[in-house]
């Protein structure tokens, strides 16, 4: 017999962690993972478009699964005066996705402007999953508050800003359009 979808047992706002402590579904931990699971999906927007590139799309779903492990982690309640660390990241996933961001970068036309959000529909697209990490970050960094946040999880999220800033100039690069700067 398939198993239900529904469970009910969230149906007064609560869900439960890892290891079935229940928490409320606006509590910092489920603002923390929850909008890492939305970044998520964002990229998996930008991999889908049939105009994202083989190369960038395999980036993204490796983030993809990245993001799903520190989701995994941020989901986890954390003991006082424990220091857990996310075991997926290590320097050299940081390596990879600093060399990924290199590598966009020295296809891409430097620019001395201020960058505004659109050109083409992917990098407007990148924009927006860029938007959304910034805020993942600043929720992950609300929960650091509070509870042990390891710091190599916000520095791979604050970096990967990075990496979907510089995917938007090379998305509109190779689509040909020119990017949108600010005008004082």
């Amino acid at each position: 017999m398939k198993s239900l979808l529904y469970t009910r047992t969230g149906d007064k706002g609560t869900t439960s962690l890892v290891g079935g402590e229940r928490v409320k579904k606006n509590s910092v931990r489920l603002e923390a993972y929850g909008t890492i699971d939305e970044l998520s999906s964002c990229l998996g927007v930008i991999a889908s478009d049939p105009r994202c590139v083989s190369e960038v799309k395999g980036q993204l779903m490796d983030v993809q699964n990245e993001l799903f492990n520190v989701g995994g982690y941020l989901a986890t309640a954390v003991a006082v005066g424990e220091e857990p660390r996310c075991a997926s990241l290590d320097a050299a996933r940081l390596q990879t996705l600093e060399g990924w961001i290199d590598a966009l970068d020295e296809q891409t036309p430097k620019i001395r402007a201020f960058v505004l959000p659109g050109g083409c529909e992917l990098a407007s697209k990148a924009h927006v999953a860029r938007t959304v990490c910034r805020r993942a970050e600043r929720r992950i960094l609300d929960l650091a508050e509070s509870e042990y946040v390891d710091p190599a999880v916000v520095t791979y999220v604050n970096r990967l800003s990075d990496y979907l800033f510089i995917a938007a100039r090379y998305f509109n690069f190779v689509a040909g359009e020119e990017e949108v700067v600010w005008k004082k």
